[in-house]
């Protein structure tokens, strides 16, 4: 009896051990290729929230900026029309002061009569209230300029901050992707996907649409490249915006301010070019066709052909 007490006191002991070491055991374990994968999509999932964000402060800036050049550019007339017309009534200001009545007396002397002195009397009025006049008129136009430019200044501002932030947001998952990257190449030999530019022939589709459709399959087999819109790399919404840039339809930068410009359409209107917008407006990929998509999935990826559900849709627009 003590015996068989004693050898179920080892048993459950061991059971214990094993409970213990075996969960160690598995912690330890390298992860499987399927498990990395995943960690890469869950953290470019999150890349690309952040990307898009920077597409997006980076366009307003560049809206900014050039609508301060423009005020600027339009500041410049207004400040030589007060400088010449501070300049004439300093002069006539100056004329009245040392000339005083004399001044008057002078023209009616010159004038000849009565008329033609009261004639010049009101030319000189005129002079003085068309000078006033262009100064009162620039006092209003400078007044707007500095409520616009305060306004300008107050957005560049908000804007490199948020753009400071979005980069050092950026720099951490950049350094969270080069950890992921390693075990990649660890897992599947390599960090990035081979390149290989696509041979099939894009459909014909009539128009606009036709054009970007067209575009779309000349992009398959870019590299994905964060906020990149050229051929040397697309992320999601540069390949749309350059797609139908080609068509001569501008978009902007960013899924969610895409989602803002095109007409929503149901799945049952798709057509060929329309946009199919993922991830809550993360994500945005072409329609071309047949249940198909063209896009520019996430880093280490090149753009390729995808099915329309290869996540769930969030919705469905046409560039117009």
């Amino acid at each position: 009896m003590r015996t068989a007490r004693s050898m179920l006191r080892t048993l459950l002991v061991g059971v214990a051990v094993v409970g213990i070491v075996a969960p160690a055991s598995i912690a330890n374990a390298e992860p499987t290729a399927a498990q990395i994968q995943q960690q890469i999509n869950q953290s470019s999932t999150a890349l690309e929230k952040v990307v898009e964000q920077y597409d997006k402060v980076t366009g307003q800036l560049t809206v900014t900026q050039a609508a301060e050049a423009k005020l600027q550019q339009q500041l410049q007339p207004l400040q030589a029309n007060l400088d010449a017309a501070a300049a004439n009534v300093d002069k006539l200001a100056v004329a009245a002061y040392m000339g005083g009545p004399a001044t008057r007396a002078g023209a009616l002397l010159q004038a000849g009569s009565p008329q033609a002195f009261i004639d010049q009397l009101n030319s000189l009025d005129q002079i003085g209230r068309r000078q006033q006049a262009e100064i009162s008129a620039y006092q209003t136009a400078k007044a707007k300029y500095n409520g616009q430019k305060q306004l300008l200044d107050s957005n560049l501002a908000a804007q490199h901050t948020q753009q400071s932030a979005l980069g050092a947001q950026r720099a951490k998952i950049n350094a969270d992707l080069k950890n992921l990257y390693a075990m990649r190449t660890k897992a599947y030999g390599t960090a990035t996907e081979t390149a290989h530019k696509s041979t099939v022939t894009a459909p014909y589709v009539p128009g606009k649409a036709g054009v970007a459709v067209k575009f779309a399959y000349g992009a398959i087999g870019t590299p994905y490249v964060w906020a990149g819109a050229s051929s040397s790399g697309y992320d999601c919404s540069g390949l749309t915006m350059a797609a139908w840039k080609a068509a001569g339809v501008s978009l902007p930068h960013n899924a969610a301010d895409q989602w803002g410009v095109v007409s929503h359409i149901s799945r049952s209107q798709l057509q060929p070019g329309d946009l199919v917008f993922y991830l809550n407006l993360g994500h945005v990929a072409i329609y071309v066709g047949n249940n198909q998509v063209i896009h520019a999935p996430q880093a280490g990826e090149d753009v390729k052909l995808a099915s329309v559900d290869m996540m769930t849709p969030y919705g469905f627009g046409r560039p117009h």
